[in-house]
């Protein structure tokens, strides 16, 4: 079971005048599924990539602690495996260079036998030495998960989770998320109800508009 904690104090965020959320004081500290829910706008997005260091606050604080000791933020991406539809593939190589790549910038060594078993796992292992500009988006969002969980993460924050996914993508990575959320925290940026179904509590973005 992961020793991990994400700590919000005070958590702000706008974007000039227009205020995205205020005043967010939450700590997610135990394994298990959380939500991230609000209207389109809400800052759903916004607050991921606060959560990966992507985007700052405005005020307040985010802190990140592994083992009792504060991860640095400059190394947060060594614990989170992150999915949105902003994330960024290598058309030009092949997906398994693209794992292979990834695995290169988080200084580890190529695993290729993991990395052939979440091929497997997402049903795409006939196809990972194609060039991922033949891939269609929801084989793309397939290569997107192999990408998040192949550094086996103690944090994995999904935004839009199943999008572009059929039923059969939907339901592998459902069971993925059931099977991870034992260990480790897993947060889901959604507003489908399927998704939210599986979170044990909701941050609900439009309680936080308030000036």
């Amino acid at each position: 079971m992961t020793d991990y904690k994400i700590e919000l104090k005070d958590l702000t965020k706008n974007f000039g005048r227009r205020l995205i959320f205020k005043g967010i004081n939450r700590v997610f500290s135990e394994p298990g599924v959380y939500g991230i829910s609000g209207p389109n706008g809400s800052g759903k997005s916004t607050i991921v990539k606060i959560f990966c260091g992507i985007l700052s606050p405005n005020s307040g604080k985010i802190t990140h602690t592994h083992n009792g000791k504060e991860v640095e933020a400059n190394h947060w991406y060594r614990h989170i495996g992150f999915v949105s539809p902003y994330l960024v593939l290598y058309d030009e190589f092949t997906a398994e260079e693209n794992i292979a790549f990834f695995s290169a910038i988080r200084e580890i060594n190529f695993d290729k036998e993991r990395s052939d078993n979440l091929f497997s796992v997402f049903g795409i292992q006939d196809r990972k030495d194609d060039l991922v500009k033949t891939y269609s988006s929801g084989m793309k969002q397939r290569l997107k998960y192999i990408a998040a969980l192949y550094h086996n993460p103690e944090v994995l924050i999904f935004d839009e989770p199943t999008s572009n996914l059929d039923e059969s993508g939907k339901e592998t990575v459902y069971k993925v998320i059931r099977d991870l959320s034992a260990n480790k925290i897993v947060f889901l940026a959604s507003n489908e109800k399927e998704d939210i179904s599986l979170c044990k509590e909701t941050l609900d973005l439009k309680q936080y508009k308030a000036l």
